[in-house]
């Protein structure tokens, strides 16, 4: 599996280093100002319709664009007529922020897969088996991390998770199962990203003697003066405040 010190070096900027007034989240200027600050990068990725994978965090288009679509049902050039809240950035391509990175800072990759035969985690792979530099595959999505563990062994991967007491759409079943960390086990991980909010968590703490911990997502000094007590490295965003 190699050096994994990568992953607590430096903290990531959450979707890169954004304010959405004129730096929009996931954007290409989002991640030049978070190279520029030295700080690593946690993104998104989804797979649109005609199977080019894009940097975005939501499954629909209506917070950030404007507009009441889910992005698995776009094509990339629809996707380009609209604009990333009010600048006039847009959805990059995965394509464009490898280029522009290309090992300055590592990433922090969360594959937001609708399934889809794991044809996402089948298209990105190929793109990073080519990419010189440090980074680490993460999603809530169990199938999609076990496909990383089944089909790219080396990779660097982790599960993204929390108690999940905020979330109003998950069953309550699956927020046990998913609180539990009992697939982490089976998963076998080199790290856990943990939701903040959840923390102190037992389970955690234990978990915690075997492999890194990364808490998110970090939005002020409180916060990170707080994560310090249970997390090897942070998710983080307002960084201008407390770093």
């Amino acid at each position: 599996m190699g050096n994994l010190s990568f992953l607590t070096e430096t903290v990531y900027a959450h979707r890169g280093y954004f304010d959405n007034d004129k730096i929009p989240e996931n954007s290409i200027s989002a991640f030049k100002k978070a190279i520029r600050y030295k700080y690593n990068i946690e993104l998104d990725v989804h797979l649109t319709k005609d199977d080019k994978i894009v940097v975005f965090h939501d499954y629909n288009l209506r917070r950030v664009c404007g507009i009441n679509k889910n992005i698995e049902d776009c094509t990339y050039d629809e996707l380009l007529k609209y604009n990333l809240f009010n600048t006039k950035c847009k959805i990059p391509l995965f394509d464009q922020v490898l280029k522009l990175v290309d090992g300055k800072v590592s990433l922090l990759i969360e594959t937001k897969s609708f399934n889809r035969k794991c044809k996402l985690e089948e298209l990105l792979s190929n793109k990073l088996d080519d990419y010189n530099g440090k980074f680490a595959i993460q999603s809530f999505n169990p199938f999609s991390i076990y496909w990383f563990k089944k089909h790219r062994k080396k990779y660097v991967r982790g599960l993204l998770s929390g108690d999940f007491r905020h979330n109003k759409t998950m069953s309550n079943i699956r927020k046990k199962i998913m609180k539990s960390l009992v697939l982490d086990t089976f998963l076998k991980t080199n790290f856990i990203s943990y939701d903040i909010r959840s923390l102190p968590n037992k389970k955690i703490n234990k978990k915690k003697k075997k492999k890194i911990i990364i808490g998110w997502t970090i939005k002020d000094k409180k916060q990170y003066v707080f994560s310090k007590k249970y997390c090897d490295n942070y998710i983080c965003e307002n960084m201008n405040e407390y770093m």
